[in-house]
C-alpha cells in the first residue's frame, strides 16, 4: 500500500466516523431536528458531489438510480432519528454491524456457502449485537438501536447496487440528487416539528460536504490502491474510531458493554472477511 493510499484510506475513515460524531453533535447541542438535519445534509451533500465531479471531468454525466437514492434516503433518516438517543460508539457498531451482516446474508442468499470459520464469525457478530441490545444499564433504547439497524440494512442494499458502477462518483452524485426531494418530502410529514439554529445547520452542512461528499471522494479515490478484503477489513476502526471521538468529544462512556459486544462484532465480521479472503485465494 502506497503513502497516498495509505494517507487517503486514513481520511476517508476519520470522514466516516465523522458522521456519527456530527449528527450526535448536532441533535445533542443544538435547536436542529432529526428531520432538518436529514435534509440539509442531503443536499449539501448533493451539491459537494456535484461539484466535486464537474471539477473531475465537466463532462461526465451523473448517474445513479432511484432505487439507490431510495436505499440512500432510508439510511439518512434512520441515521439521525436513531441519533437522537444514541451514544455515537453504540450507533456506529449497530451500524456497522447492520451494513456487513446484511451483506454477507445476501451472498448466503445468493447461493454462496458458508465454511466453518464464516460461520463461527457469523454467529460471533450477530451475539455481539444481540449483547448490547440485552436489558441491562447500559442498553441503548430499543427504538433507536432498530432504527439504526434498518439504517445499517438500507447502508447495505445502497453499497449492492452499487458494486460493478463503472463511475461511483457519478454514480453516488446522481443518488445524492434523486435523494434530495424524496428526503424534501419525508421531512414535510414532520412540518410541525421542524426547527433549526445557525449552529445545526453548520453541523448538518458539514456532515453533507465534508464528512459524507468529500468524505465518500476520498473513499472512492482510495479504493484504486485496495484490495476488496482490505477496503473491507479496514472500515473495522470506524466504530472504534467513534467510539474514541465520543468519549474526547461528547463526553460519552466506553462503556464495559461496548468493549465486549464491539470485540464480538468487529472479531467476528473480521474472522468473516478473513475466511473468504482465504477462499477467494484457493
Amino acid at each position: 500500500m502506497s503513502s497516498r493510499t495509505l494517507l487517503l484510506t486514513a481520511l476517508a475513515m476519520l470522514a466516516f466516523a465523522g458522521n456519527s460524531i456530527v449528527c450526535r453533535l448536532a441533535l445533542k447541542t443544538t435547536e436542529i431536528d432529526a428531520a432538518s438535519f436529514t435534509s440539509v445534509r442531503l443536499v449539501a451533500g448533493a451539491i459537494t458531489l456535484l461539484v466535486i465531479l464537474r471539477l473531475k471531468t465537466a463532462a461526465q454525466p451523473l448517474s445513479g438510480t432511484w432505487s439507490g437514492a431510495l436505499a440512500l434516503t432510508t439510511y439518512a433518516i434512520a441515521f439521525s432519528f436513531a441519533y437522537l438517543n444514541l451514544d455515537a460508539g453504540s450507533g456506529a457498531l449497530l451500524l456497522f454491524g447492520a451494513v456487513q451482516l446484511s451483506m454477507i446474508a445476501w451472498g448466503f442468499y445468493r447461493g454462496e456457502r458458508f465454511s466453518f470459520a464464516t460461520t463461527f464469525g457469523l454467529a460471533m457478530a450477530l451475539a455481539g449485537l444481540l449483547a448490547l441490545l440485552l436489558p441491562g444499564a447500559n442498553t441503548p433504547a430499543l427504538g433507536s438501536a432498530l432504527l439504526m439497524l434498518l439504517a445499517g440494512v438500507a447502508w447495505g442494499v445502497y453499497s449492492l447496487m452499487g458494486r460493478g458502477a463503472t463511475d461511483p462518483l457519478a454514480t453516488t452524485a446522481g443518488n445524492f440528487l434523486r435523494a434530495v426531494p424524496i428526503g424534501l418530502i419525508i421531512s414535510a410529514v414532520f412540518i410541525s416539528r421542524l426547527q433549526w439554529d445557525l449552529a445545526g445547520l453548520g453541523y448538518a452542512v458539514l456532515s453533507g460536504a465534508v464528512t459524507s461528499g468529500v468524505g465518500y471522494a476520498i473513499w472512492y479515490s482510495a479504493l484504486r490502491g485496495l484490495k476488496s478484503f482490505q477496503a473491507a477489513t479496514v472500515q473495522l476502526s470506524v466504530p472504534i474510531l467513534t467510539a474514541l471521538a465520543g468519549s474526547l468529544l461528547l463526553g460519552e462512556a466506553l462503556n464495559l458493554r461496548l468493549l465486549l459486544s464491539s470485540a464480538a462484532v468487529l472479531g467476528g465480521i473480521a474472522i468473516v472477511l478473513q475466511s473468504k479472503q482465504r477462499n477467494t485465494q484457493n
